[in-house]
């Protein structure tokens, strides 16, 4: 059940392909990089102007900053849940996703998070997830159960103009989104965790809308479920794989897997590209819910990961333009 899938021309007279090829990439070790033992770390941005990491642990409602070049790093704890963030344009700060919606928050100084706008008051066992900014500046997250399992969670674009926008509905856990234009056009992809499958919408980046939403990729159970997910500069998706204890790349076209990061954890929740040449490939994790047995296993369960690839990251869009 894959939309979007092309098959090899075989028709006669078919002499060129019908989409790019695209190169598997080159990745180097795992390392670790933090060992704080998150119960569900997500969220990665890199900062592109600060040369730092930015990520969350949402459960323990914390933020967390780290300078790879002089190893600092520093923590700020909430009064909720935080989950997604993104640099804002013209002002300092950051535009982030707290448990019932979208808030304003600058790391640089002790004032309290600001919210901008709750979407779904109505939604008393929701709470917000993963999200980022499209190139024009919209800040898109999706909203889930708390509980992971009733599909009450959403997909929301919110405007630097203040208006909120609904474009999807029906989820149980939601993840990403990402963007990609290779091959076919440009597209949004959005994870339905629980239910194991990425979705593809046509996106008109003008106009900030999406449609014909299509399956892009039914994962096997094997697989584990998807996660939060990246795409590099060539238009690739780098997906987490909950209890798949990896990352792997896809061709956006056919979903093909052009490549694996293996992970030494079982719950990897996100991945970004970073560093100073946007080659590094930052991972989350998490350890909630793992029995004393597997957290003996895993020792670095909820630990940040990174990778270097010969593939070349996007800068994190900012918020605002």
């Amino acid at each position: 059940m894959n939309h979007t899938h092309s098959s090899p021309a075989s028709a006669a007279g078919a002499t060129t392909a019908t989409a790019p090829a695209f190169s598997a990439p080159t990745t180097g070790p795992v390392r670790c990089v933090q060992t704080l033992g998150h119960e569900l770390g997500e969220g990665l941005l890199w900062s592109v102007r600060e040369q730092a990491l930015y990520w969350v642990d949402i459960l323990q409602c914390e933020l967390h900053r780290w300078d790879p070049a002089s190893g600092a790093h520093r923590r700020w704890v909430f009064d909720e849940e935080v989950s997604a963030l993104a640099e804002r344009a013209t002002a300092p700060g950051l535009i982030v996703t707290l448990r019932r919606g979208f808030a304003l928050f600058d790391p640089a100084t002790d004032a309290a998070a600001r919210y901008l706008h709750k979407p779904e008051p109505e939604r008393a066992g929701n709470r917000f997830n993963d999200g980022k900014c499209d190139a024009q500046g919209r800040f898109w997250a999706g909203s889930m159960d708390f509980a992971c399992q009733a599909p009450t969670g959403a997909l929301y674009r919110y405007d630097p103009d203040g208006r909120c926008t609904r474009y999807d509905d029906g989820f149980a856990v939601t993840n990403g989104p990402t963007w990609s234009d290779a091959g076919q056009g440009a597209a949004m992809y959005f994870n339905a965790t629980i239910e194991g499958i990425t979705y593809r919408y046509d996106s008109d980046s003008a106009t900030g809308t999406v449609s014909n939403k299509t399956v892009w990729k039914h994962w096997l159970p094997a697989d584990g479920l998807p996660d939060g997910m990246t795409t590099d500069a060539q238009g690739c998706l780098w997906i987490a794989h909950w209890g798949g204890g990896c990352v792997t790349c896809h061709d956006p076209v056919t979903a093909a897997e052009l490549g694996r990061v293996t992970l030494p954890v079982s719950q990897v929740t996100t991945c970004a590209f970073g560093g100073a040449d946007l080659r590094t490939l930052f991972i989350t994790s998490a350890r909630v819910g793992l029995t004393p047995e597997q957290l003996a296993a895993e020792p670095l369960a909820g630990a940040v990961f990174a990778v270097d690839t010969d593939s070349l990251g996007v800068p994190a869009h900012l918020f605002g333009g």
